[in-house]
């Protein structure tokens, strides 16, 4: 199963194959992580607290 590389959530398959590079198999960040976001192609830090 895929997990987040950052928190270690779980995340669907769906997920990686959309929001990853293709030569990744789990994502760099995910929805859940709350201190990282994806912008474009990078992951950067959150610059406000996420609201779950």
């Amino acid at each position: 199963m895929p997990e987040c590389q950052n928190c270690g959530s779980f995340v669907t398959a769906t997920y990686v194959r959309v929001f990853s590079p293709n030569d990744l198999d789990d994502p760099r960040v995910c929805p859940r992580c709350k201190d990282k976001i994806r912008d474009g192609s990078v992951v950067r830090e959150a610059r406000s607290t996420r609201r779950s």
